[in-house]
Parts: structure tokens; sequence; C-alpha cells
């Protein structure tokens, strides 16, 4: 049997979060004036994600990435290689830190379109499409949350 390899590792502890997770949201409180129970949301966003992990566990093991022995790369190297991810990770906390005055709207249509723009081209046409996936996208899951469901969502200190 081949050994566990890094993706197999991360599939496996991920399963483990979800589980854990899922198991904490039979302790979440009951809102009294709540049209669904508090507990649905989570507990469906765990499940997709509980579908995708195994999905990357099954994957991992199928076919492993090729193993490269004794290579060593230099922290630039690493940094290049991981660089997408590391935008990703610094435009969100740029989001969290601009949300409470902007809004969960306006900020999270800024996330998504700076995001694809720093990861992405640049060209004139695949700005415009960057525009429509973040007006589409964040302004419809904030219509959904808003009106559908009816979660009061930040507004943001600037426009009280």
């Amino acid at each position: 049997m081949n050994r566990l390899n890094r993706d197999t590792i991360t599939a496996i502890v991920l399963l483990l979060v979800c589980g854990a997770c899922f198991w904490q949201t039979f302790y979440i409180r009951e809102i009294p004036f709540s049209t669904m129970g508090s507990e649905v949301w989570p507990r469906f966003a765990l499940a997709m994600m509980f579908v995708l992990v195994s999905i990357y566990l099954v994957q991992s093991i199928a076919s492993p990435p090729p193993r490269v022995e004794g290579e060593r790369r230099s922290v630039r190297a690493w940094v290049s290689s991981y660089s997408s991810a590391l935008w990703c990770f610094g435009m969100f906390f740029l989001f969290v830190l601009v949300m409470p005055y902007l809004g969960m709207l306006l900020s999270g249509i800024l996330f998504v379109f700076v995001t694809q723009t720093v990861i992405g081209r640049r060209d004139p046409r695949s700005l415009a499409i960057h525009l429509v996936v973040a007006l589409v996208a964040v302004g419809g899951m904030w219509a959904i949350f808003r009106y559908g469901l009816g979660v009061a969502l930040p507004v943001g200190s600037l426009f009280r």
C-alpha cells in the first residue's frame, strides 16, 4: 500500500473537522422568532463540505501526486507556488476589515471583484466579467439572505 500523501491526510483532517462541527450544531440555541431552525444552514453547509471533502479524499487516494525525492524548496519558490491562495487570504482579511464600514453588500462585491482581478486576467473584457460575476453572485446571495430568509446583514457605519 502507498504511503499517505499530504492531500489524503488533509482530507481526513477536514472530514474530522466537519464531523466535529456537525456535532456542535446539536448545541445551537433555538431562536423563538425564527421561521426555520437555527441549525439548518450550518448543517446544510457542513453536509456540502463533507461531500466535497469526500470527493477530495477519493481523488487523493486514486491519483496521488508524484513524489519528488530530496527536493528542498526556497521560501520564494513556496510563496510563488501558493501566490493565488495567499492573495485570496489577504483579500479576505481586507474584506473583514472593511465590512464594518462599507457593509456586507458593498464590501462583498468589492472583495469578489478585486480578488478575481488580482488572481485573474486584467483586460477590459475580463474586468467586465469580474464585475458582472461580483454583482450577480454577491448581490444575489445578499438578496436571498436579506429578503428571502430575513437575515439582518451588516449595513456599514458609513451608510447609517
